[in-house]
């Protein structure tokens, strides 16, 4: 099938009957309703869970749709979506109580694509991340909100400079060939972290993402990491210096198929700003510290984008429904891509899942690692790629593959136990970096306020 024309074909599927849906701004308490309606709707194919809760208690929950909720099945990927992590930002919440149910309907109907799409993937919706600062910009509703009027969470901390900042950790690794993945946290991390941050990185490390966006608003655009860039010198509000990710080419295609999948981002100009196919480089836009993108990328395996959605950060109600309308397209094609690259099983001699077991290929200096049962995922755009799966006390094995443009290319790894040598024959493996030495070589720069993300 030409390749303009599957973006077509999916949103006509998806045109086949589509519910109508109430489009209102949903409190707290709303919204807590609105995702147990949904899972009594669908209470094969949904789980509600909580991560953890927000300096004022109320619960972080995640809908999941799976065909067997709470459990994680070999080879099926992991995906996620985060709104509301800017309490005044609320179109991102809005969308994903809308793409919820959206899903849970259209399954019910026996929608081809979303059937498979919930029985092929396990997908988690979290639509509110600071359901705190957004109880404080509802309380001003969306005719008088400021600016940054809830912006924060209840300690007036922006969530999203609040993560460790792996970056400045990982240019001075890059530098010695030290790790390129899963950089270590500081030793004090979590006296550094809010409440909500921590149950996030608490989350991301407690299941094997493979890919996410987190929902945002205040400007139109598809942002790809790096946020921050490595260049300190640079102390003006707005610095651009394009600082791209090993997988560069990847997230640019990651963020066009939200952007030219969504009614009017791809055009470039909105809320007075230009970006060209509606994507940018993080970093090319302004540098960001500390970022929630970044540490995805950096500490887990997960590809990570941040979806700026609406100019106006606080949309009336009467414009919830062509706003909605805009990005379901988006929002699902967006899933889908979890779909792509390559994916195995890494096991031993007995078919063994080997969890933590390293997957490099060869040109992309960024590898992941197997989850718990030795699954791994690597996304990658068509093309061949030479690719080696390592683990401590095992055998590499390398081997050459081919991906194409559609589903995922299976590549299973069986490592051979390594071969147990005297003491005096054993040689250095490669460069370790010590966390508590790198730190101390490297003094993270205090955040700066951003303007959007």
């Amino acid at each position: 099938m030409a390749r303009w024309l599957r973006p077509l074909v999916g949103a006509l599927l998806l045109l086949e009957g589509a519910a109508a849906l109430s489009f209102l701004h949903h409190r707290y308490e709303e919204l807590v309703q609105a995702l147990f309606r949904v899972q009594g709707q669908c209470p094969y194919v949904t789980r509600i869970y909580s991560i953890g809760r927000s300096v004022e208690g109320r619960h972080l929950y995640v809908l999941e749709f799976s065909d067997y909720p709470g459990i994680h099945e070999p080879l099926e990927p992991e995906f996620k979506y985060v709104g509301n992590m800017h309490g005044n930002e609320v179109l991102g919440r809005e969308l994903l109580l809308q793409l919820s149910e959206f899903l849970c309907e259209e399954y019910r109907r026996g929608n081809e694509r979303i059937t498979r799409l919930i029985h092929d993937t396990r997908i988690h919706i979290m639509p509110s991340m600071n359901p705190d600062g957004y109880e404080v910009a509802a309380k001003q509703g969306p005719d008088s909100n400021g600016y940054l009027t809830g912006r924060n969470n209840a300690n007036g901390v922006d969530l999203n400079r609040n993560f460790p900042d792996l970056n400045t950790l990982m240019y001075y690794s890059r530098e010695i060939s030290g790790p390129n993945h899963h950089i270590p946290l500081p030793d004090n991390w979590k006296s550094q972290v809010e409440p909500e941050t921590l149950a996030v990185i608490q989350w991301i490390s407690s299941y094997n993402f493979v890919l996410s966006a987190n929902l945002h608003g205040g400007a139109v655009v598809a942002n790809y990491p790096y946020d921050k860039s490595q260049d300190q010198r640079f102390r003006s509000h707005r610095r651009t210096v394009n600082t791209p990710t090993p997988d560069d080419k990847l997230f640019q295609k990651l963020a066009k198929t939200y952007s030219y999948a969504h009614s009017w981002m791809h055009r470039g100009w909105n809320c007075g700003d230009y970006f060209a196919d509606g994507i940018t480089n993080g970093a090319s836009w302004y540098s960001l510290s500390k970022g929630m993108q970044d540490f995805n990328y950096l500490y887990t395996n997960c590809f990570e984008i941040t979806l700026e959605l609406s100019c106006n950060k606080f949309p009336p109600e009467e414009d919830l429904e062509r706003q909605w309308m805009a990005n379901r397209e988006a929002l699902v094609a967006f899933i889908e891509e979890v779909h792509q690259g390559i994916k195995g099983m890494v096991s031993d001699e007995n078919n063994n899942g080997i969890a933590g077991a390293v997957i490099s290929v060869q040109g992309i200096s960024h590898d992941v690692t197997s989850g718990d049962v030795g699954d791994y995922f690597r996304l990658l755009l068509p093309g061949t790629y030479t690719v080696t799966a390592s683990a401590e006390g095992y055998q590499p094995l390398t081997v050459t593959t081919t991906v194409g443009p559609a589903a995922p290319s299976l590549v299973n790894f069986q490592l051979k136990q390594e071969v147990v040598r005297k003491p005096a024959e054993r040689k250095a493996s490669g460069t370790r970096v010590n966390n508590k030495a790198l730190q101390k070589k490297v003094v993270p720069r205090a955040t700066r306020r951003g303007t959007q993300r």
